[in-house]
């Protein structure tokens, strides 16, 4: 009875909703669930409080792997929940279908077509073909990383006398494993990672974490599938494909430009009395970490308004599309520089890395950068009416949430109902991307005309 009730569900769901609409209602139920965990006793502290409209907005950061919070989390759960949410930080970043498949697989069970035009929905992949491939790789992959990783911090949190004790070094030693791959920019501390400010070695592995998370599942797999090709020496040649090396251009020249600025805004600044290095350090740190992890080791209201505008932009890019991060998305960014490029060499199509790029990539790309850009800029002008907060401090709170960074001034927790409900709109639209936040209003099936309209010319600039 039980089975043909859920199949009759499914075939219900599959006719009257898209992939899509699906997804994002798959969304709000794990955005439920996690509302609903919260508030049992056996995750919280004796006597905390928290009104609803707060533990929602905290609900929606954790699915959308956010980091921004209303309240101090270190006071209201304790370490069971913490433990909870290195779980959601799971499902929301690695993604509902991802996780849930994965489940299916090792399971041994039968994984149907329409399970499959899910998962390629979620994982935002052009075909079916090797989509459950992608997902078994990329699952293990980053479940490795972060068991390796969480081991490492483990002992060397002990030994470099960071924690007294064996249970704290491990505790922290994954927490920190976990929030660096999943993008979570949560403080269960009250002091993020501010005590290993000095400690680049340990920066260098965060930071390295932080570009497995959101460099994109399928340039990992990629990756791999490069590595045992070097090392079987195989006869057929080996070719990335152009998303794997558009991701990982714009990932470079946003690396690598992000470091520039913040190191000539700052070393004057904040970074004055640091040596030449550390400076260094600490501006590729700010560059990586705002991308989408919002990790930090200064407070963020001792840099520059022009070093956090810096910031606001990068937050607003994000980081490589079907990772766990938020934004606009690097690939989207660098459709949008190629096709200036190619505009102003009066070329037609535009051409990189051997391959043409399809205009329809190029259409999504324009609509998602302008929508989001009008959308962001419409929320801070909204919050600025309704907050009385400081400019720049709404600035970086909006970009933080659509770019699901994390990052604050410290308004958070000021900011009113309607300036809350606002924020985490944003986070849970910069989680699903804007496309698919634009597309969840398309209807299932639309009609095709058949017919052009006629071409005429308009006079432009």
């Amino acid at each position: 009875m039980i089975r043909r009730l859920k199949r009759r569900s499914i075939r219900f769901a599959s006719s009257h909703f898209s992939t899509i609409q699906i997804i994002v209602f798959y969304y709000l139920i794990i955005t439920v669930v996690s509302l609903g965990l919260f508030y049992i006793p056996f995750f919280r502290e004796k006597n905390s409080h928290v009104p609803f409209i707060d533990m929602l907005f905290m609900a929606i950061s954790t699915v959308s792997v956010t980091g921004l919070s209303t309240f101090d989390i270190n006071s209201v759960f304790n370490d069971y929940g913490v433990l909870l949410l290195e779980v959601l930080f799971q499902v929301g970043g690695l993604g509902i279908m991802m996780i849930s498949t994965a489940f299916i697989i090792f399971s041994k069970r039968r994984i149907t077509l329409r399970q499959r035009q899910l998962i390629m929905t979620d994982m935002n992949q052009p075909r079916l073909s090797g989509i459950v491939r992608l997902i078994r790789i990329t699952f293990v992959i980053l479940l490795w990383f972060q068991v390796l990783f969480g081991t490492f911090f483990s002992i060397y949190f002990y030994y470099r006398g960071y924690f007294e004790r064996w249970r704290d070094a491990i505790f922290y030693g994954f927490y920190q494993s976990i929030s660096a791959v999943t993008n979570s920019g949560f403080d269960v501390t009250g002091h993020s990672i501010e005590p290993f400010a000095h400690d680049y070695f340990f920066l260098f592995a965060i930071m390295f974490l932080i570009f497995i998370g959101g460099i994109g599942f399928p340039v990992l797999m990629e990756c791999r599938e490069w590595l045992l090709y070097k090392r079987t020496k195989a006869k057929l040649p080996f070719r990335f494909s152009l998303f794997t090396k558009l991701a990982m251009l714009a990932f470079v020249i946003l690396f690598v430009g992000g470091t520039l600025l913040i190191f000539l805004l700052e070393k004057d600044h904040l970074f004055q009395d640091s040596s030449l290095s550390v400076k260094w350090i600490n501006s590729m740190f700010y560059s990586m970490t705002t991308r989408n992890a919002g990790l930090q080791i200064h407070q963020l209201g001792n840099f520059q308004i022009t070093t956090l505008i810096v910031f606001s932009l990068l937050m607003f890019i994000g980081c490589s599309p079907s990772s766990v991060g938020g934004g606009i998305r690097t690939t989207t960014v660098a459709i949008i520089g190629l096709y200036l490029y190619s505009f102003l060499k009066s070329e037609d199509n535009i051409n990189v890395f051997g391959r043409r790029i399809d205009n329809d990539d190029v259409r999504k790309s324009v609509v998602v950068f302008m929508l989001s850009l009008g959308m962001c800029f419409f929320c801070i002008v909204f919050l600025s009416a309704t907050e009385n907060q400081p400019l720049i401090a709404i600035i970086v709170e909006v970009t933080s949430a659509f770019g699901t960074t994390g990052l604050s001034l410290g308004i958070t927790g000021n900011l009113s109902i309607i300036g809350k409900i606002t924020i985490a709109a944003l986070m849970f639209i910069g989680r699903i991307g804007m496309l698919y936040t634009l597309m969840l209003f398309v209807p299932k099936e639309t009609r095709d005309l058949g017919y052009e309209y006629p071409t005429e010319k308009i006079i432009i600039g």
